[in-house]
This record gives C-alpha cells, structure tokens and sequence, in this order.
C-alpha cells in the first residue's frame, strides 16, 4: 500500500459491531434464480481466456495503418486506397459501396467488402427518455449477441459499448456476469458499434436537438461498461481506442473522453499504466473490504482491495488522470455508513486529489433479490464520503426502463429468437 502522505488527516473508522447500532442488516449475496458456476474447490469460476470459436472477418478497424495499405495492395488496388477507405468509414460513417463514388467503378464492391466486411447487424433497437437513450442489440457473424447504449446528455452524446460478448467474470448482481462468456470482441467489432451510433445520430436518430442538420454531431464520450470485462481482452480493446484516437487514420476522439472500466485485474491495470493513451480509467469497486468483495466480485480472489487501490493509484501516478471508483449500492449489502468511512480511509491513505467516487444505484437484474438502497441511505454514504474529502457525485442512472443500464445488458431468450429470424448484413 502507497504509505500515507505527511498531513493527511486519520479518522477513526466505526468498527461492524456499529451495524447493530445503526439498525441496519448484513446481507450477504447470494442468488436466486440462476446457479453461479463454480470451479472444483467450489469457489466462483472465472474465465478469462475466450472459448474458441471462429474469427470474425479481418476489418480495416483491426490494422494499423502501415498494414491497411498491405491489405489493399494485395487485393490489387493501388495502395493510396486506403486513405480513401479510412475517410469514407471513420469521418462519413459509412461502408456502402454506392457512397464511394471516388473509388473506380470496376471492382468496387468487391474491394469494399473485402476491407470493411459486415461485422454487426441489428436485431433491435428500444429506445426511453424521450429518445435520448437507445439501446441497440447486435447480431455478431458467428450468431453471439451483444449490446451497447446511445446516450444524449447536454453538452455530450455516450456510447457504452460491449467489449466482450458475455462476461467471464462471474458477478452475482450483473447480468452479463451471470450469462458467463461467449467470446472475445475483435477491435474492428468494437470500433464498429461507434460507426454506427455516428451514422444514426448523423440521419437524425438521436433525440434531443431539434434540427434537421445532425451531421456536426457525433459520439464525443466512450464508456467500456457494456458487456465484458475489457482488460480481459486487452490487445483489442487496446486496438480499438488507438483507432478511436487516431487522428489521421481513425475516429480522432479525445483520450480524455474515453473510460476503460475494470473489476481489477491487476496486472492490466498496470500495463494500461504504461501505455501513454491518457484513457480515464474507472474501477468497479463495490465494496472496501475483501470479505464482502470476495463475494460480489471473484476476481477479487486474485487480486485484494487494496492491490487494485495501489495500481488505481499508480495509474494515477503514471498519467496525471484522477481515477473513477465505481460503487453499485445494494440495499443492505454494501451501503452501510461504516464502508463509506472505510472506503474514504482507504482512499485518503493513498494522498488527496487523485480519485473521484460514483456511486451508483443498483439496477436490479432477473438474477438477484437484491434491490438499491433507500434514498436516505444512498444520500449518508456520499455524505460519508464528501466529509472526508473525497469528492463523489451520485451516478445518473439511464436506461433501467429497457434493461439499458449499468449491469443489466445481456442477452435473453427473446433477443436469441429475434436474432435468429433476423438475416446478417450483406
């Protein structure tokens, strides 16, 4: 642990025997609906190695650009093409052949579909918040299913956005968590879910604004909180925000923009650290004590609280971006007053100014009894926490109303039937 600064102030955390004084229960996790599979000792099964299956189509998105203009020579077009293919998909949104009229005639689809091969088909799309939120569900080649949410707020437009297809990390109170995982997203998979929220919003799509010209907006802000745990398929989510930074041959985002949540793999955190990409990073916290987190989050059997805190830290230390910690509250379970102080003693302890917390109301999901916490209750937690001068902001929550919020993405019954009567994209 990063020792304690020289006049950071040391508060007394209440002890859980205060628990009983404050009237409120220890619930401990458990579910009801699903069975949480189990490796042979019996403790929450992880995966973080994708199931074999087979690869998606090799897409512009998932080539640097030196490797974008290989491509292109080999299926014989001279190798300038590629600048043209780059400014048709990453700036107009688009990969219609009929919309490249600057690319010859003779071959034309065929040299399209070759570099930007269909890669998500839309099955559905719900929409709440007066169409400022849409929730799109996407048909990958192999049939897998993912999800990810369109955002209007004002001054920005979100889009959360799948990394994985399912999630190996097991979470007891996450849907994804609980349907496991299917495999790893490809970058170009990833990259693609933007180009087309881009396109939409550029046709008008998005609420909000009311004006007929949309083609100056466009999807500003980046959160890696849809499906999947994005550090455990690093090199492609890697991949996909260069592209999505690039500049000259991408999407042209700012880094700053960008948040790449984890439940804490340690070691990825701390490669993130060194990449010199200045991504806001955001871990999913949801409890300050390895007793409880062990059971809400069994990564954390790996990797303890206070090791995802020190390589939180060190991240701040290497890039100079405050760090989000990212806190569901669960009636009962980890909302009491005493984790706030332990959580702010925790935090302290590694200096001031380097962390903002988001709690966040649990969105309830088939799987679980459990339910988020009384307003009161929501309201003493960050109370806790401002006090003792870390500064939290209680998370807007969007998106409940269609299973589009935070933890609620998966893909049900329905969506596989609607999936399999809907054709892939040519």
């Amino acid at each position: 642990m990063t020792s304690r600064p020289e006049g950071t102030p040391v508060r007394q955390v209440r002890p859980k025997s205060a628990l009983a004084a404050s009237g409120a229960p220890q619930v401990r996790p458990k579910t009801e609906g699903w069975q949480q599979k189990k490796d042979a000792e019996g403790r929450p099964l992880l995966q973080f190695a994708s199931p074999k299956r087979g690869k998606p189509p090799v897409h512009l998105a998932d080539l640097a650009p030196d490797e974008r203009v290989a491509k292109v020579k080999e299926l014989g077009m001279p190798g300038f093409r590629a600048k043209q293919l780059e400014t048709h998909y990453f700036t107009h949104w688009t990969h219609d052949p009929a919309a490249m009229s600057d690319l010859p005639a003779a071959g034309r689809e065929e040299f399209v579909h070759g570099m930007l091969p269909p890669l998500l088909t839309e099955v559905r799309r719900l929409e709440t918040d007066r169409g400022d939120t849409i929730k799109f569900l996407w048909k990958l080649h192999d049939g897998a299913l993912v999800e990810s949410v369109l955002m209007r707020y004002p001054g920005r437009i979100t889009l959360c956005v799948s990394s994985q297809a399912g999630c190996g990390m097991n979470c007891p109170f996450c849907a994804t968590g609980q349907a496991g995982l299917t495999r790893n997203m490809s970058a170009a998979e990833i990259v693609e879910q933007i180009v087309k929220a881009n396109r939409l919003i550029a046709d008008g799509g998005l609420g909000g604004k009311k004006r007929d010209d949309h083609s100056a907006e466009r999807v500003s802000n980046i959160v890696f909180m849809g499906m999947g745990e994005p550090l455990a398929n690093y090199a492609r989510v890697m991949q996909a925000v260069r592209v999505m930074t690039d500049k000259k041959h991408g999407l042209g985002m700012s880094a700053r923009g960008i948040t790449v949540s984890t439940v804490g793999l340690v070691p990825a955190i701390t490669k993130l650290a060194n990449e010199d990409i200045p991504v806001t990073f955001a871990l999913s916290l949801h409890a300050p004590d390895d007793k409880l987190r062990d059971e809400l989050i069994p990564v954390n059997s790996r990797w303890k609280v206070d090791e995802a805190l020190d390589a939180a830290r060190n991240y701040f230390d290497k890039t100079g971006r405050r760090v989000s910690i990212e806190y569901a509250l669960i009636k009962d379970m980890n909302d009491h007053g005493w984790r706030a102080d332990l959580l702010a003693d925790k935090l302290n302890a590694r200096g001031r100014g380097w962390v903002h917390v988001n709690p966040i109301p649990l969105n309830p999901t088939p799987g679980s009894i459990w339910t988020a916490s009384e307003v009161s209750v929501q309201n003493e937690f960050v109370r806790r926490l401002n006090d003792a001068g870390i500064p939290t902001t209680l998370r807007d929550t969007r998106g409940k109303e269609i299973d589009g919020a935070c933890g609620q993405l998966v893909a049900t019954t329905e969506d596989e039937a609607a999936a399999a009567a809907t054709p892939n994209e040519d």
